[in-house]
């Protein structure tokens, strides 16, 4: 799995998952439950990940609907 995108604005997660959805890429949502850890005060980013072969499409979605997205390299 590849890391699409890392926020710690949980909106943003949820928009991007239901893009993804919406094209049929799979998407899973990581670290969403280090609020425990963290004390609920939204310091810890939270990372959208794809599959290794829908990178390309997923970041391509993302891009389409204004998400900022870092670039590969």
């Amino acid at each position: 799995m590849k890391e699409l995108l890392r926020t710690n604005d949980p909106t943003v997660i949820a928009f991007a998952t239901a893009l993804l959805e919406g094209e049929d890429i799979p998407a899973f949502a990581m670290d969403v439950h280090m609020s425990v850890l963290e004390g609920s005060i939204g310091i810890l980013p939270r990372r959208l990940m794809v599959r290794d072969q829908d990178l390309i499409a997923a970041r391509v979605v993302m891009r389409d609907n204004g998400i900022e997205i870092p670039e590969e390299g």
